[in-house]
């Protein structure tokens, strides 16, 4: 079977379009591969700009939170003072961010305000918020604290929350667990038990 000069020249033809249409399928390969590359890090880039920002955030909130905490103590303090005596508790001693850690450092607790006279210790959680879960850990807090603080094993042992947003269910709970619970009122403190109440003795 002969085969023209024509068709010998119309074959090369053919494999060179093919090799232009392989070359451009190619190239626009390659195009998409660096276009997906480019969109890969310009993805990452802003991956680590986010990650930077929500650090950032975390590290600013944290401080203000920090902060929050140290103003609460500082406007519960005094008020401890002046409340507490009206209570028929007399108050000697305030002491801020007391802390116990056993020897083998597997234990400890932290008290925000511990209020002392001769024979009662008064240990108080203070929070910006008050939750359930607040109340219950500073309960869990007081079950430990004699063994923890061996100094204050004669003492009378009593437990009080403060906050400046207390919601009416957590009063309810702290008031059941036997602690006294202290909410910001305007721009004071006060003490939200009634006359019935009688504090748990830990």
């Amino acid at each position: 079977m002969s085969v023209t000069y024509e068709e010998i020249l119309g074959l090369f033809r053919e494999v060179a379009e093919a090799q232009k249409e392989t070359e451009r399928q190619s190239q626009e390969v390659k195009r998409m591969f660096q276009e997906t590359e480019q969109k890969f890090q310009e993805t990452d880039r802003k991956f680590q700009e986010t990650d930077r920002l929500i650090k950032e955030l975390s590290r600013t909130f944290g401080s203000w939170h920090n902060r929050l905490g140290e103003f609460v103590e500082e406007m519960v303090r005094p008020a401890v003072l002046r409340l507490f005596r009206r209570r028929g508790l007399a108050v000697h001693q305030v002491m801020r961010d007391v802390t116990a850690i056993t020897d083998d450092g597997e234990e400890g607790i932290e008290i925000d305000l511990l209020v002392t006279n001769a024979e009662t210790a008064i240990g108080v959680e203070c929070k910006s918020r008050l939750t359930l879960e607040d109340v219950q850990e500073h309960v869990s807090r007081l079950a430990k604290f004699k063994r923890l603080f061996p100094q204050y094993a004669g003492y009378r042992l009593l437990g009080a929350v403060a906050a400046m947003v207390l919601p009416d269910d957590v009063a309810r709970y702290a008031y059941r667990q036997g602690l006294f619970v202290l909410a910001q009122s305007g721009d004071a403190f006060l003490i939200r038990n009634d006359d019935q109440f009688t504090p748990k003795e830990w």
